[in-house]
């Protein structure tokens, strides 16, 4: 089963007139944001159901209001550690341009009340796979946050496909 089926259009949380930034979600030992217009929902991990053959970072797919959601574990991408998930774990639904996946979140600890169009340059140190995912960094007082680009992250049905068609 290809990702083309994944649901599409599902209204962002984002109001008019609510000031932008982001949701936060930990994974492993990092935090990271992703813009809250890009974000359609947080909600409990729902059952999935593994893909055969698929990449570690595709979770599954799961029923998400009576379509076929994939469901993405972005640990293995980011060089996170891959622990079981904990009771607080969340799902957090993206949505941008028609195209919808969810992505597992060790927690979701609350929002980013700051600005994420203009992240400082992240670190070199990163994977190319975790490099192609962020765009770069902002500061809380807790420390610092790893900005996900959004359309990156919905982009890996892409890869699923190609490998899946052999390409």
């Amino acid at each position: 089963m290809g990702l083309d089926a994944a649901v599409t259009d599902p209204q962002p949380v984002v109001e008019a007139g609510v000031p932008a930034g982001g949701v936060l979600l930990r994974l492993g030992a990092s935090r990271y944001a992703v813009a809250m217009d890009d974000v359609a929902e947080v909600a409990s991990i729902p059952g999935l159901t593994r893909v055969p053959g698929a990449p570690a970072w595709l979770a599954g797919v799961a029923n998400w209001r009576g379509r076929m959601l994939p469901v993405l574990d972005l640990r293995p991408l980011l060089a996170a550690d891959t622990v079981p998930l904990p009771g607080s774990a969340r799902l957090v639904v993206l949505a941008r341009g028609g195209i919808v996946a969810g992505v597992v979140a060790e927690a979701v600890p609350g929002v980013y009340d700051g600005e994420l169009a203009d992240p400082v340059a992240p670190p070199p140190t990163l994977t190319p796979d975790a490099a192609s995912l962020i765009i770069g960094q902002v500061a809380d007082r807790s420390g610092p946050i790893a900005v996900l680009d959004a359309g990156a992250v919905l982009a890996l049905r892409e890869r699923v496909d190609r490998r899946r068609h052999g390409s």
